[in-house]
């Protein structure tokens, strides 16, 4: 998959239905293991795009010296 189709929340899915297929415990041994490559593959590619994401972030709080300046970052719930 290239960078430019990547998409985190297509990627996010699929990982979530690989893991729901190996807990079932209905897959070869094969099939588990194509599963788990499959997922260890797109873990990586998550975490690519998590932090790609995150430098992009800090290149925006820079301030006008190029210091990093450190801001809490928004709570989706604030309910605690």
């Amino acid at each position: 998959m290239s960078a430019e189709n990547f998409n985190f929340e297509t990627s996010l899915q699929q990982l979530e239905q690989l893991v729901q297929q190996m807990e079932q415990g209905n897959l070869s041994l094969e099939e588990s293991m194509q599963a788990f490559e499959k997922g260890v593959a797109l873990t990586r590619e998550c975490q690519n795009a998590l932090d790609k994401a995150e430098q992009k972030v800090q290149v925006l709080m820079q301030d006008s010296n190029g210091k990093l300046q450190e801001k809490p970052f928004p709570s989706a719930s604030t309910d605690g």
